[in-house]
């Protein structure tokens, strides 16, 4: 299946002639010294835009703080600015996500930023975002954590420039796409849950997903020229039942009983997926020559205590402390798979020119916002009629404003980081 898309003044000239031998000598001193300690400065120049995989070079100012940064460790640090956008200022938040709109009393998840360890993390600049991705299409693939984190993004850059929605799937919009005139970017969203070929579970269907391991996803992956940068994310839909292929031929499954396959769980199907989106992503691009920014998204986890549709099923108001809670289990388990594989990919891929990619490392942060989810909240004002027992909660995705804007403030940061190296380079 291909794409879802279709788609003056005047000097005395005696004076001038005395000034100008001086004017030579003074300048001498100042060359000297913009050489000797900003060498880079002098002989760079601005490139023109050629075309849609060409970055347009942005003013030095936006590119000061250029050394590299951990971003995984840090800690939550209160901030009474807030986030640059609510509930009512963009019209592209999923509804259950849209917690201020939905009756949330509580306030405190919004003043809260993430403090690396050893470096800064900027507040997210839009129209620096905008400016480093002029003429550029931006594509998040992947499940609904990819939504989540495009309509965080497309919220925050909304605050300085309005996006026209230009394409649209119908009800569902699992395929959209929005166009910023200001700057002639486009961004888009591709739901593919997997990354790779998959047939999802149905009410008139088998009651488990089947994914083929070895073949992409072309519904995104037919786009993949027009694409200058992706951030792939998955992870929660490879809990679900599932029967695995590879070669045409079964290889295993996840909790399918009543089927003859052997159990084989998903961390290693997890991996696979990823290694077969990644190497697509370099064969393909090696075959055209053209180059691309990539980012793999880590495993967000979830916060549940307790049943899902209990009363208080995620009921915290504020962050863990730093070392109040470990990164453990099934959340880190997934993490390591997702770094793994990109740092493999980066070694296979290391020749390829204007190639980039890179593990949005976002696990450890997310695990200690587990004030940031919806919960009850998914729906508008749950307990308007009273308090009750069992009420349907979402602890896995995120309040928007939220937490994961955090995510697209490290983004922006490694764009940028990008754009020096490529200015270093030339």
């Amino acid at each position: 299946m291909g794409s879802p898309f279709k788609d003056h003044h005047r000097h005395h000239p005696s004076l001038a002639k005395k000034l100008i031998p001086w004017t030579f000598y003074a300048m001498i001193p100042l060359v000297l010294f913009r050489v000797y300690f900003y060498p880079f400065a002098l002989h760079h120049t601005t490139t023109p835009i050629l075309s849609s995989s060409s970055f347009v070079s942005p003013p030095p100012s936006l590119l000061e703080e250029e050394t590299s940064c951990d971003f995984t460790s840090g800690k939550w640090v209160p901030d009474k600015r807030g986030p640059l956008y609510n509930g009512s200022t963009c019209g592209t938040i999923k509804e259950g996500q849209n917690c201020i709109a939905h009756g949330r009393p509580d306030r405190g998840y919004l003043y809260w930023r993430w403090k690396p360890k050893q470096c800064k993390l900027p507040r997210f600049e839009p129209n620096t975002f905008l400016q480093l991705l002029r003429n550029k299409h931006l594509a998040f693939v992947g499940d609904s954590m990819a939504r989540n984190q495009l309509e965080s993004l497309l919220c925050m850059l909304s605050s300085v420039s309005a996006p026209n929605l230009v394409y649209r799937d119908g009800g569902e919009n699992k395929f959209r796409r929005w166009h910023f005139g200001s700057h002639n970017f486009s961004i888009s969203v591709y739901w593919s849950p997997f990354l790779v070929k998959g047939v999802e579970k149905s009410n008139t269907g088998p009651n488990h997903n089947q994914l083929y391991l070895d073949h992409v996803d072309e519904r995104w992956a037919a786009d993949m020229n027009g694409i200058d940068m992706v951030v792939l994310s998955i992870g929660h839909w490879f809990l679900h039942p599932a029967v695995y292929y590879e070669g045409e031929q079964v290889l295993g499954c996840h909790y399918c009983p009543g089927l003859n396959h052997t159990e084989i769980g998903f961390y290693d199907v997890l991996r696979k997926a990823i290694k077969t989106t990644l190497k697509a992503l370099i064969d393909r691009k090696r075959a055209n020559g053209n180059g691309i920014g990539a980012f793999v998204t880590t495993f967000s986890p979830a916060h549940f205590e307790g049943d899902w549709d209990k009363f208080g099923a995620c009921p915290k108001t504020k962050p863990y402390r730093e070392g109040e809670k470990t990164l453990e289990g099934m959340d880190a388990e997934m993490r390591q798979i997702e770094v793994e594989e990109v740092e493999a990919a980066k070694m296979n891929s290391i020749q390829l020119d204007r190639f980039r990619l890179e593990a949005l490392d976002v696990t450890k942060l997310s695990l200690m916002r587990a004030d940031g989810h919806p919960g009850p909240y998914m729906h508008p004002f749950p307990f308007a009629n009273g308090v009750t027992e069992r009420v349907q909660n979402d602890c896995v995705h995120w309040c928007l404003p939220g937490p994961i804007d955090t995510w697209n403030e490290i983004l922006l940061e490694v764009i940028k980081k990008w754009e020096y190296e490529s200015r270093r380079e030339e």
